[in-house]
């Protein structure tokens, strides 16, 4: 097969939980033989040795944590981050369909995701001055070779402050952006205050949550926008009179400042002539996803909708919060993706976008359109023994569509069901499970390409069993 030529270098940078942790050679968050379970419980053994220090700031508490590559396969931990396919089959299809070989010019930033963005992206500066510099002194024809930066949510905010604020911008040609929350997910806030979900027993504040909120990294992913109900109309979670309960306000504090930093550095360097496409997002749309939320207690009761209009997104990140500033909602260099968040790297339409964007020459066949483009509902997390709830939104008020359910179980083993018509545009069922782990669910309308289809990633297990 032909591979399309890249000159340039390629960086990939993960998000939250998306690089292997070990601690003096102990992996302790990294594949293992069996489920998901098996990461998340080795993880919790460690969890109270990597809790971070109040005062660790942008720096690094000098733990003997060490990041040691990607996590290839799907990856969660309740409470922090839901369940995400990993970036063995991402790092496979760039090799595969450009000239990018691994350690050469093409490189894995694996990074300690507990830390600050800011510490990152300084270590992400060094190592680009490094590999760029080797990949352009290779041949007299890469002289002038630049970067491409694919980043997957977290992983985007880390490029961003590169970019903008260390001075990434003057040898980066595009930093691609997947799901990013330029403006933060309610998702964080509540992982902050709520912590795990799954347990059906006892209270969810416990270990991982206080491991959580002990991140730098999670607060920087809280909304940079006016996202909590109150009589007065919405307040940034670093508004609430009193502070948020058992959260740090300092740490929400300087998560503010570390997103305006971005914001005024983009708006500089445009005014300064610099292009408002350097960044292109690749943004979730049309799925059901948390906006805004209500403090009820010490717990946020969810809210899909802002200021009375429903935005939408990637089931993680609203629409609107995945577009950097400089990025008018209408631009082309924008890209939309019906896909969950925690599938977007492995969606085919966003391959097909990341392929555009590599090597712009079009496609010789790209494939039909999908004609009833889907919405998804579907929980992070479900008990083992309960069945998954399946509920889908048809692009068009059709009640004629024949809207199939594909399950894919831990195993690997498949079966396709067909979803009750309820009327409006709307169809639903309940899927068995019967063992932990991570499932797979994709829903399309019979006929259209599977391509086209949303699919969504859920974690079926109790809390116990990962613990």
């Amino acid at each position: 097969m032909r591979r399309e030529s890249v000159e340039d270098l390629v960086v990939v940078v993960p998000g939250i939980m998306g690089s292997r942790l070990a601690v003096d050679g102990r992996e302790v968050w990294g594949p293992s033989a069996g489920a998901v379970w098996e990461a998340i419980r080795t993880f919790s053994g460690s969890v109270r040795q990597l809790t971070l220090p109040k005062d660790v700031g942008d720096g690094h508490p000098g733990d003997g944590v060490e990041p040691v590559g990607l996590f290839p396969a799907l990856h969660a931990l309740p409470g922090v981050w839901p369940l995400t396919d990993g970036y063995d089959t991402l790092l496979i299809w760039l090799r595969r369909m450009f000239t990018l070989q691994p350690s050469s010019n093409l490189i894995e930033f694996a990074y300690d995701w507990r830390l600050s963005c800011r510490y990152n992206a300084g270590l992400l500066a060094r190592r680009i001055d490094e590999a760029l510099g080797r990949w352009r002194a290779s041949d007299p024809r890469r002289t002038n070779a630049e970067v491409r930066l694919i980043c997957h949510s977290m992983g985007g905010l880390v490029g961003r402050y590169y970019v903008e604020c260390l001075g990434g911008a003057e040898v980066t040609r595009q930093l691609i952006t997947l799901g990013t929350p330029h403006r933060g997910t309610i998702g964080a806030l509540d992982s902050l205050l709520s912590g795990p979900r799954l347990s059906r027993r006892g209270p969810r504040v416990g270990p991982l949550t206080g491991f959580a909120r002990s991140l730098p990294s999670l607060h920087q992913l809280t909304p940079d926008y006016a996202c909590l109900e109150s009589p007065g109309g919405l307040l940034y979670p670093r508004e609430v009179p009193g502070g948020l309960p058992g959260l740090d306000s300092s740490l929400l504090e300087d998560a503010g400042a570390f997103h305006t930093e971005i914001r005024e550095a983009a708006r500089e360097r445009v005014r300064r002539g610099g292009s408002d496409h350097q960044c292109l997002p690749v943004i979730g749309v049309r799925q059901p996803t948390a906006t805004t939320a209500a403090l009820e207690g010490e717990r946020l009761r969810l809210i899909e909708t802002i200021l009375g209009e429903d935005e939408g997104g990637d089931g993680r990140v609203p629409r609107f919060a995945a577009f950097p500033d400089e990025v008018p909602m209408n631009s082309p260099a924008a890209r939309s993706a019906f896909a969950r968040h925690g599938a977007l790297k492995t969606h085919e339409g966003v391959r097909d976008d990341l392929y555009d964007w590599l090597a712009p020459a079009p496609r010789v066949y790209r494939g039909p359109r999908v004609a009833y483009p889907m919405g998804l509902r579907v929980p992070d997390e479900v008990p083992t023994g309960r069945c998954l709830p399946v509920r889908a939104t048809a692009g068009s008020s059709s009640d004629e569509l024949t809207v199939l359910a594909r399950l894919e179980r831990p195993d690997g083993s498949r079966e396709e069901h067909t979803l009750r018509n309820l009327g409006d545009g709307r169809y639903g069922g309940a899927l068995p499970t019967r063992t932990a782990g991570a499932y797979r669910v994709t829903v399309r309308a019979a006929g259209d390409d599977i391509a086209g289809a949303v699919t969504a990633l859920v974690l079926v297990g109790d809390e116990s069993e990962g613990m």
